[in-house]
């Protein structure tokens, strides 16, 4: 599929970096008006009888909302399944820790919510680099979800009269929030886990916990199993089915510094993508405006504080530089800056996250920053709830957010209720991901992808309140329809584990194990996700240029090759060994951060979090370059340069493949939120 002729790139970037290959296209859409593609394809995908389902399986790696769900939903639907993943319960999975909320278009405020709005907020919000198709189906799915998440007796919040409440996030400027206090992703999951955890009882899906995915299985073109390790004997393991899901979240953790769990990891999704299926869109990373602020080298990961905070808090810094240092509450109300109102009058502290993220950078660049000082800025803004305080009352202010203000006071040693709280923007979800068609499948077939995993219904940025709705509406009601259609082609050849594709793929599992244990340096492995990430969040994080890209590259290449002659692996391979399973993570985030830099140094505009400093508006404002760059970017691994099932200290050069973007529902335009 690979075009190796040379590559027509603007002046100043070197064309080595990457190859141009073959287009690429989704052809699973239907065709016909958006708002029936959905009903078509399902109506046009093959079925499965209940006896022939019982004949196939299915591997899902993953059990937060996307895989749990999907687990669930497919073993009750008579498949065989196999759950997997790296903690010790599934109930541990990422998505647990997500606060603020699910959208859903139902409208219950009577504020002029659709499903149209839902899909036009959402492909907006993307900054026009989202799939139209696939996010008027989310749109479209998302009622569905809330009627499920109810029935499960998810705990959402009601209003006086009982019914359902909403709140509003980000992006917009309706109420389509539902949640449950801050603690939405949480009890989400719980629901996704009684319903896994009702068909492990029934026997449809065997569970293993402690087992990471470290290889991919494929047998004549088509994905067949994985190779995992059992984490807690360090076992090898070789699982076979007719197809897999990979539903393993984002790699956020590749900047080190974020709002995801120590845990969270690329290596299931790239080592599909070393295998062929292609990366789409990595360099586009959602920088969250409301975190913790760093407060010093100790630090291992960030802490979030729910979006929904800014529907009740406003977000200030003082208009004086001389001021930073002082009392917040001994500023008097001329003196202080609300920014995101003065700016974005329309939307106000409501804008999207990566506007409000821009915009507490810059407060802070130039030199208005609040808090303790990092380097030669203060990196902090205020978000503060007197005026909800007086308007609402201190109790109803707790009874929404009590959780989030209790864990902030925990944190921070600082009472929210009586000062300000102090976010400063942090790496928290990406919106790129594996590429995916209409059916959630990957370029290798019998591979599937849902939840963050994939690419497709965010664009270059993600509104909030949508992680959860997409996780939910891939695992309950997209990928059962679709992945139906590949299956009703099976029950596929039986393969065992002396078929040559088992043995390679099981044999570079172990090798690589070796190799990272046989290195024996004197850096550890932390140290090197540290540099890592220090590069990425310095070159690839809120705003990128080209000479800091090119030297981003360079320096992750350097760090790449040392690691493979100096990093120190303790223990062994056969038994429980955690520094093994985060060096085998790490050298996975070497390879990926080249490739984001790549991706973002190739995509010469500013759109949604991938913010280029050689392209934006008089004001500032991410200025998009549709004639040149209205599609998706799918990387294809560099195979042929070296062998690519065993990692080192140089990769393949990646090949580009460019997805058009056709937009007919939706009219482009510059984005705007004042």
């Amino acid at each position: 599929m690979t075009d190796t002729t040379t590559v027509s790139t603007p002046a100043g970037v070197d064309a080595s970096y990457y190859r141009l290959g073959s287009p690429l296209a989704d052809t699973k859409a239907p065709a016909g008006p958006i708002e029936k593609k959905w009903t078509q394809r399902r109506f046009d995908a093959a079925l499965v009888n209940p006896a022939n389902r019982r004949k196939l399986s299915v591997i899902i790696v993953g059990t937060g909302l996307a895989g749990g769900a999907a687990a669930a939903t497919l073993g009750e639907a008579g498949y065989h399944v196999k759950s997997f993943c790296f903690q010790d319960s599934p109930r541990r999975a990422h998505s647990i820790a997500a606060q603020g909320g699910i959208n859903a278009a139902k409208n219950y405020q009577e504020d002029g919510d659709s499903i149209y709005r839902l899909f036009y907020d959402t492909v907006k919000g993307g900054d026009y680099r989202s799939r139209e198709t696939n996010v008027y189906r989310l749109a479209e799915v998302s009622a569905n979800i809330i009627d499920q998440c109810v029935a499960q007796g998810v705990p959402f919040a009601r209003d006086y009269g009982g019914l359902l409440d909403n709140r509003s996030f980000g992006g917009v400027q309706v109420s389509r929030t539902f949640y449950a206090r801050g603690q939405t992703g949480q009890q989400l999951l719980i629901g996704a886990y009684q319903a896994l955890e009702r068909q492990v009882a029934a026997g449809t899906v065997e569970a293993f916990t402690r087992h990471e995915m470290l290889e991919l299985i494929v047998e004549d073109g088509r994905a067949r199993g994985i190779i995992a390790r059992d984490l807690v004997s360090g076992e090898i393991e070789t699982h076979l089915a007719d197809a897999v899901v990979l539903a393993s979240g984002g790699y956020g953790n590749v900047f080190f510094l974020s709002t995801n769990a120590m845990g969270s990891n690329v290596t299931a999704s790239w080592r599909a993508h070393r295998k062929g299926a292609y990366m789409a869109n990595p360099c586009y990373t959602q920088i969250h405006p409301t975190c913790i602020p760093v407060s010093g080298d100790h630090q291992s990961k960030l802490t979030l504080m729910s979006e929904s905070l800014r529907n009740d808090g406003r977000i200030w810094v003082p208009k004086r530089r001389e001021d930073c240092e002082k009392d917040p509450r001994q500023i008097p109300e001329q003196d202080r800056d609300y920014y995101l109102e003065r700016i974005y009058p329309a939307f106000g502290n409501l804008v999207p996250r990566d506007i409000a993220s821009r915009q507490a950078k810059n407060m802070c660049d130039e030199g208005r920053g609040v808090g303790p000082k990092v380097g030669d800025f203060r990196r902090g803004v205020y978000l503060d709830f007197a005026d909800a305080i007086a308007r609402l009352g201190r109790s109803t202010v707790e009874e929404k957010y009590g959780n989030l203000f209790d864990m902030y006071a925990r944190i921070t040693g600082e009472n929210p209720y009586e000062t300000p709280m102090r976010i400063y923007p942090a790496v928290h979800y990406v919106m790129g991901g594996l590429w995916v068609d209409y059916d959630l499948q990957s370029t290798i077939p019998g591979l599937f992808v849902a939840g963050e995993a994939n690419f497709s219904d965010h664009g270059a940025n993600r509104l909030g309140a949508s992680a959860l709705m997409q996780g939910l509406a891939d695992g309950y009601f997209v990928l059962p329809n679709t992945i139906r259609d590949y299956l009703a082609k099976g029950p596929y050849p039986k393969i065992d584990e002396s078929s040559e594709a088992v043995a390679e793929a099981k044999r570079s599992v172990e090798e690589r194990t070796q190799r990272l244990l046989a290195v024996n340096g004197e850096r550890s492995v932390d140290s090197f996700h540290k540099e890592l990430g220090n590069i990425m969040w310095e070159y690839c994080g809120m705003e990128r240029t080209e000479e800091g890209l090119l030297k981003a590259i360079d320096l992750i290449r350097s760090l790449r090759a040392e690691f493979w002659r100096n990093v120190r692996v303790l223990g062994s391979a056969d038994t429980l060994n955690q520094s093994l399973e985060k060096a085998g993570r790490v050298a996975d985030f070497l390879e990926l951060g080249e490739l984001m830099c790549i991706d973002a140094l190739h995509r010469r505009e500013s759109c949604g979090g991938h913010f280029r400093g050689e392209s934006q508006t008089e004001d500032g404002e991410a200025l998009r370059h549709d004639d040149q760059f209205l599609y998706v970017a799918g990387w294809e691994w560099g195979a042929g340069d070296n062998d690519p099932n065993q990692p080192g200290e140089s990769m393949g050069t990646p090949v580009l493949h460019k997805e058009d973007l056709v937009y007919d529902a939706i009219q482009l335009k510059q984005r705007s939120y004042k």
